[in-house]
């Protein structure tokens, strides 16, 4: 899906001064999102240090192999989400397609990691009817690309 960008030299100098402090803005947010990134794997590391480093050592359990599951998918969306502001800054293109496909990351995520002892069914209900949107989403888009001539640039 195109935007109109609007351009450096655009007649009025308010919006164009706004525009720039918003592309500086989403400058620094990829700045902030790559250290996220390099926190968050150094996180798990940690983790997984202190883990495996306890007794009984180097034996994880369900519950926590569960939670590293959780922690590298929420590296994997954070990269996603790197990967959706570097595409905003570096074309005229929203990538649609990725952030919903970002969004059903986010979603199998809190599905690895739900405690079914916890949740109601109505939680997990609206899980799923999120899920079954997304995936439909994501199927529309896809399909509406291929269409019109190719697929997003990512």
């Amino acid at each position: 899906m195109r935007h109109e960008e609007i351009p450096e030299d655009h007649s009025d100098p308010l919006l164009s001064f706004l525009h720039r402090c918003i592309r500086l803005a989403i400058r620094v947010l990829a700045v902030l999102m790559v250290l996220v990134i390099f926190w968050s794997i150094a996180d798990v590391v940690y983790v997984l240090y202190m883990r495996l480093s306890s007794p009984p050592y180097f034996l994880l359990d369900i519950s926590d192999i569960l939670q590293t599951f959780g922690a590298f998918m929420l590296v994997l969306i954070a990269v996603e989400i790197f990967t959706n502001i570097r595409l905003y800054l570096g074309s005229n293109i929203l990538p649609v397609e990725l952030v919903i496909g970002t969004a059903l990351m986010a979603v199998a995520r809190k599905v690895i990691v739900l405690d079914l002892k916890t949740v109601t069914s109505e939680q997990i209900f609206g899980i799923a009817l999120v899920t079954f949107a997304l995936g439909i989403s994501f199927w529309l888009v896809r399909h509406s690309n291929k269409e019109h001539g190719g697929e997003e640039h990512h």
